[in-house]
């Protein structure tokens, strides 16, 4: 058979877009349908080969593979998570940063230029990231769980009622208040804020820097993202709380490991606060902390499977 004929190059355009194993029976299907017409209707070869349009379409329905980076499914729940982003958690983050170059001496004109440079590198990191996040849910069906309900429009999609609307603005402040934490522990170690006599210096050990923060800032940016998809979904489905829980085990076993080992903070910055006063930190504050770090985790998760089961 010659490979040059219409047929052969659409053919071959055709399954060289779709997985190995379907390209033989898909390559024969394509010849028979294309001679098939060719004979029955006396039509041409390329009237046929038109008629069945752009071999990238019809590759991707044999593919089963979507053409848009965030299709018609998710895309109801990518604005909704967006508008939370770029209406409740940027806002938060510019005002931090503005407070901070305040606090760190700067005038108004200063925070102002700060703040403006926040909403715009922050937004968009926001939309870059989120936008991303959502292309890899759009070509994953295991990751797709996530957003079970999200594929067609229900009555659940209808605005909250007020007392659902103001669960769903805690979860939003929760959110918000991971974000502002997970923005504070990477500021407190880059601008060194505490000034001794001259001598900046960051208030956490620096040398968890070379490990124990990782998990402590992927556990809390996990959560804040499994917290910002149920605002942009209305509900916590399993797999999503199952997410969140894994997230916030990474993030509360982490803390309380450093806890136990009273290894949060700064030991120089421990020296300059005490100042020859002969005060130490007690363990019976780490102690209290782990019991609360451990009680207020348990307790959200906790929440969530049950908000996901009912």
């Amino acid at each position: 058979m010659n490979a040059n004929t219409l047929t052969e190059r659409y053919v071959h355009e055709v399954v060289r877009r779709i997985p190995a194993d379907q390209r033989d029976d898909v390559a024969e299907e394509l010849r028979a349908v294309i001679a098939d017409t060719v004979e029955a209707r006396g039509a041409t070869e390329r009237e046929v080969v038109t008629e069945m349009g752009d071999p990238i379409r019809l590759a991707a329905r044999y593919a089963d593979r979507p053409l848009a980076l965030i299709g018609p499914g998710l895309y109801p729940a990518y604005v909704r998570t967006l508008k939370v982003l770029l209406g409740g958690v940027l806002p938060v983050v510019v005002a931090a940063s503005m407070a901070v170059e305040v606090l760190n001496g700067g005038g108004v004109a200063s925070a102002i230029g700060t703040g403006i440079g926040a909403l715009l590198t922050v937004g968009a990191q926001m939309i870059a990231w989120l936008t991303g996040v959502f292309a890899v849910v759009e070509r994953s069906r295991s990751l797709d769980r996530l957003f079970r309900g999200t594929q067609s429009w229900t009555p659940d999609d209808l605005p909250d009622a007020p007392r659902s609307a103001e669960a769903s603005r805690g979860v939003l402040a929760s959110a918000a208040l991971s974000t502002a934490l997970l923005a504070l522990i990477i500021w407190q170690h880059v601008a060194e804020p505490y000034d001794a006599d001259g001598d900046r210096m960051p208030v956490l050990d620096p040398a968890l820097w070379s490990g124990w923060i990782w998990p402590i800032l992927a556990g809390l940016a996990g959560t804040a993202l499994c917290e910002l998809v149920r605002v942009a979904v209305h509900r916590w489905t399993v797999p999503l709380a199952a997410v969140y829980a894994a997230a916030e085990a990474v993030f509360a076993f982490s803390l309380i490991w450093v806890l136990h080992r009273q290894a949060l903070f700064n030991p120089d910055f421990l020296a300059t606060v005490n100042d020859g006063k002969g005060w130490t930190v007690p363990d019976s504050l780490y102690i209290s902390t782990i019991l609360v770090v451990l009680a207020v985790s348990v307790s959200e998760v906790v929440g969530c499977f049950r908000q996901a089961r009912n």
